[in-house]
């Protein structure tokens, strides 16, 4: 299998991993999966639970466990939680196992699209958009280092994001 057989979406929350990713999937006719939804799946607790419980680094542990898992299928669209770039081994498996593509998308409008999410616990915060704003400062170096192809989600319908992925995906095939 060539590694551009799988494509793993990163970015920040709020940027449509989950959204694009279900709708590539649908289009290339092969399987969907969000990491942290399988993690919710798997324990049977939401990520705030987890993260009450367990911290971040715990958090952490369990979608460093999930992404090897996952990325080892093959024919997969996967959606990762935004922080999934901060684990080298994360980084290392999306780069060999996958074309990765970087959802990218401006802090103002991942706080439009995450305000009313009360699943986000790092976004459980008096100021939520400095928060965002700190993680871009951390992570976006990150997402850009690792990616092979970059949309931007604000500019473009959902159709038009899938289409410029299964454009990009085609000519790195």
């Amino acid at each position: 299998m060539r590694k551009a057989q799988n494509i793993f979406l990163i970015g920040p929350m709020g940027a449509g991993k989950t959204t694009v990713g279900r709708q590539l999937a649908k289009g290339l006719g092969i399987d969907f999966y969000d990491s942290d939804h399988e993690i919710e799946a798997r324990t049977g607790a939401g990520i705030p639970l987890i993260f009450e419980y367990e911290g971040e680094q715990g958090f952490r542990k369990r979608e460093c466990s999930m992404i090897d898992e996952l990325t080892r299928m093959d024919g997969i669209v996967l959606a990762t939680g935004g922080g999934a770039i901060l684990g080298a081994e994360n980084r290392e498996n999306l780069k060999k196992r996958g074309f990765i593509v970087y959802l990218q998308c401006p802090v103002d409008c991942q706080l439009k699209r995450t305000r009313k999410d009360r699943n986000r616990p790092l976004l459980r915060t008096d100021d939520p958009k400095k928060r965002l704003k700190e993680l871009n400062v951390v992570r976006g170096p990150l997402y850009s280092d690792c990616a092979d192809h970059l949309v931007d989600t604000q500019k473009w319908s959902t159709c038009h994001v899938v289409k410029d992925i299964l454009e990009a995906f085609s000519a790195a095939a």
